[in-house]
């Protein structure tokens, strides 16, 4: 079974500063974290915050190439989770044609984001994932959010080294 699940935000493990994509259950309080790399959590949250760079970034120019081909993604699928590594298909259809591709879910959220896809999770990966509770505790404080627009205010092609934007 699928559960219909939004992107509630981004927050950072206090343990590891990594990001997490916190995706919510559109209707129960069942959240699924899900840690992710920063040049994705940037993907993401720009996005999520709809900030628009002067480039496409990757994710924005994989949507330009599927819209030229009229290529549509269905949904997004987080569809398993094995070893601490979560797994995602992004399903496809183009002219009557449906196809499945496999990604990480970080990459399938940023399109599914970018193209108003809906996200789907497995209800064995909700199992398998440890549970928050969100009516407990808001995964995403306005800190958070302030947080990660000086993140994306701030950037200058300078941090990404050698890859220019």
């Amino acid at each position: 079974m699928l559960r219909q699940m939004t992107v509630s935000g981004l927050t950072i493990d206090p343990f590891t500063n990594s990001p997490i994509m916190i995706l919510k259950d559109v209707e129960s309080e069942k959240a699924v974290p899900i840690w992710i790399g920063l040049l994705e959590a940037t993907a993401i949250a720009s996005e999520l915050e709809n900030i628009k760079f002067s480039r496409p970034m990757t994710h924005d120019l994989m949507k330009n190439v599927m819209d030229l081909m009229k290529v549509q993604i269905s949904r997004v699928e987080i569809c398993d989770l094995r070893d601490n590594t979560y797994f995602a298909l992004i399903h496809l259809s183009r002219e009557g044609q449906e196809m499945t591709i496999d990604a990480r879910p970080s990459d399938a959220i940023a399109l599914a984001l970018r193209t108003q896809a809906p996200i789907y999770v497995a209800e064995v990966v909700i199992q398998k994932a440890r549970r928050v509770d969100l009516s407990a505790k808001e995964a995403i404080t306005s800190e958070d959010a302030k947080k990660w627009t000086e993140i994306l205010e701030g950037l200058d092609p300078e941090d990404f080294g050698k890859y220019k934007m």
